[in-house]
């Protein structure tokens, strides 16, 4: 239940930042917008994005999202997430397929 409550609010905070940016069309350096974020998710969904390079400095303090490297990161996020449910699907049959050879009693 924890775990399913924090993807969640990873979630939820995911979207709020980038409707920030969208909403306010910063996706251009000269577009940039001042911006600090409010909440510790928030906050390191932010510092992730820096580091990929989804969320660009345009001067002190001035952000603006690339949405070419947002595009790039959405794309990744959902192909590990892909792979990570084809894994448990795997998993699962081959667990059922290991009970149903269980002799009998």
């Amino acid at each position: 239940m924890a775990t399913s409550a924090a993807a969640a609010a990873v979630a939820r905070a995911r979207r709020e930042l980038q409707h920030q940016f969208f909403q306010a069309d910063a996706v251009r350096s000269d577009r940039a917008i001042a911006f600090e974020p409010e909440r510790l998710v928030e906050r390191r969904i932010f510092e992730r994005w820096q580091r990929a390079g989804v969320i660009r400095e345009a001067g002190p303090g001035r952000y603006w999202l690339d949405v070419v490297a947002y595009d790039r990161e959405v794309t990744a996020r959902f192909k590990r997430q892909r792979a990570i449910l084809l894994t448990m699907v795997v998993v699962l049959a081959a667990v059922a397929v290991g009970l149903l050879a269980l002799p009998h009693r």
